[in-house]
């Protein structure tokens, strides 16, 4: 089992910027692939940022150029650094895990709004 706790969300103004975080505890060894994956009101979850186990990283393109993924692996901890957000980017954004063995891990999430 792994579990996943975020935090970092809140309310911030266009333009604005925002860094999640997210706790991983448990059978790490047994993921390869870490990532963020937002809902906003009323749509399908969609990926926002993943990065594996090489350090690459993918995103989505609606966020390309603006989000940055990293991760440090020591403390077990991957992050979401977000800026020049903008009203569209509201959404609960839940932390990933990926096992080698199939099947993934969620979070909670975390609320993002982005309004004036």
């Amino acid at each position: 089992q792994v579990q996943l706790v975020e935090s970092g969300g809140g309310l911030v103004q266009p333009g604005g910027s925002l860094r999640l975080s997210c706790a991983a505890s448990g059978r790490m060894l047994s993921i390869n692939t870490l990532g963020w994956y937002r809902q906003p009101p009323g749509k399908q979850r969609e990926l926002v940022a993943a990065i594996i186990g090489s350090g690459s990283t993918n995103y989505g393109d609606s966020v390309k150029g603006r989000f940055t993924i990293s991760r440090d692996t020591a403390k077990s901890m991957v992050y979401l650094q977000m800026n020049s957000l903008k009203p569209e980017d509201t959404a609960v954004y839940y932390c990933t895990a990926n096992s080698v063995r199939g099947g993934t891990y969620w979070g909670r999430g975390t609320q993002v709004t982005v309004s004036s």
